[in-house]
């Protein structure tokens, strides 16, 4: 539910105000349908309407009236701009396919908004783990952004099981919790932010008798309100791997430019996988096929090769933007993008070398020398359960795309 705040005077049952405000604030409105003085109206035809009127910038809405003095049985509005006078039917500009999103407009002498978060910065990172919510409606948790307040900081977490993108902001605003929003919910609101002079964010408790927090966010013109779906987010902090033997920075536009002419090779353009050879201050991208290759300069420290999957490298290297750091650790575990404060963690694909050599990091634990035991104690030691290496993945077919295991598990 959306309410649109909008500075204005009361006049009776209705209300005059700007119309350049009330037209700002139904335009960033995600909401197809406008409540206003228990009469519902199209969003969209309420705005055009309002954009054509000319004459004045001043708009009064009132409850229309009758020629015998009474209110047309409450169910008309009467819109007044300089010469132009109109009286709007209920559900006027509501079809039978209009979706049924509804936000309302209340009117206040003055309406400060106090901000707690930048709105720039809170549009780019909703536009950086967006595009990695799962798609799967078997998966509700993960179709979720998962906004978590604590010790001074607003982390955006996203996963679709095989990508986990990370963003923490500045955030001034009181108490922690943690909430998960639908990604359909928050489409829309990245681009309306861009507009929005200020942002304040907060989270509270749905109820006492509800479990769950809702997740409010306040502009000069409009709050928007989500209520957390039920369920538990992953624990993904475990999933961002911490030791790399591979790195390398280099520059995203050049190297979203070598992904699109390998691209344009590929017989499927949903499916492309690229090999990633990392070192000798560069980094070599082949297609799976060997129809072509292109290199990149990077600065680079230690070597490593890892095939990803093409679709899934295009849209980690526009998340990041500009220059990037690259970690690599071997070619069948998670790789790792991060950029100013950004972190993106991307399964590779299963080939067969990388399998042989898991197969054989593998074999060498299991051949190392086990040292003598200690002597033996009155009490018995408790031991720790042997953890074991995951086992290899299969081999992927020359036409097929194959990925590896899921970081994400709801």
């Amino acid at each position: 539910m959306e309410q649109l705040n909008i500075v204005g005077k009361r006049s009776g049952e209705g209300f005059v105000a700007h119309k350049v405000m009330l037209v700002s604030a139904l335009s960033r409105a995600l909401a197809e349908r406008v409540m206003l003085m228990d009469l519902t109206i199209g969003r969209k035809g309420l705005l055009g309407y309002l954009k054509a009127l000319a004459g004045s910038n001043i708009v009064k809405v009132v409850p229309a009236v009758s020629a015998s003095g009474s209110q047309a049985n409450g169910r008309k509005l009467k819109v007044t701009c300089g010469a132009n006078t109109s009286n709007l039917d209920d559900m006027a500009w509501v079809g039978e396919k209009t979706p049924l999103t509804l936000c309302e407009v209340r009117v206040s002498p003055n309406n400060a908004v106090k901000p707690n978060i930048g709105a720039i910065e809170l549009a780019e990172a909703l536009n950086r783990v967006l595009p990695f919510t799962a798609t799967d409606d078997n998966r509700p948790v993960l179709q979720c952004v998962n906004f978590v307040a604590k010790e001074g900081k607003l982390t955006l977490v996203s996963a679709d099981g095989f990508r986990l993108a990370v963003v923490r902001l500045p955030f001034e605003g009181e108490g922690e919790g943690q909430a998960l929003i639908n990604r359909e919910e928050l489409r829309g609101i990245a681009n309306a932010l861009r507009k929005a002079k200020r942002a304040r964010i907060s989270l509270e408790p749905r109820g006492e008798s509800l479990d769950g927090m809702r997740l409010i966010l306040d502009t000069e013109l409009i709050r928007y309100k989500w209520t957390s779906i039920n369920g538990t987010y992953p624990d993904w902090q475990k999933l961002i791997p911490t030791e790399f033997n591979t790195f390398a920075h280099f520059d995203t536009v050049e190297a979203i430019k070598a992904v699109n002419s390998l691209k344009a090779l590929s017989d499927n353009p949903k499916d492309y996988p690229m090999d990633l050879t990392i070192g000798d201050g560069k980094i070599a991208l082949t297609d799976r096929d060997g129809k072509g290759e292109a290199s990149i300069s990077a600065d680079t420290a230690g070597q490593g090769k890892v095939r990803l999957d093409g679709r899934y490298l295009a849209e980690a290297l526009k998340a990041c933007g500009g220059m990037v750091d690259f970690m690599l650790t071997n070619a069948y575990s998670p790789t790792f993008f991060t950029a100013d404060g950004y972190q993106l963690v991307v399964m590779p694909m299963v080939t067969t070398e990388a399998t042989e050599a898991q197969k054989r990091e593998k074999e060498a634990k299991q051949a190392e020398p086990v040292t003598e035991p200690a002597p033996e104690v009155t009490e018995p030691e408790a031991q720790a359960e042997p953890v074991t290496e995951p086992e290899a993945q299969a081999e992927d077919k020359p036409k097929r795309k194959r990925k590896a295991k899921e970081p994400v598990a709801v």
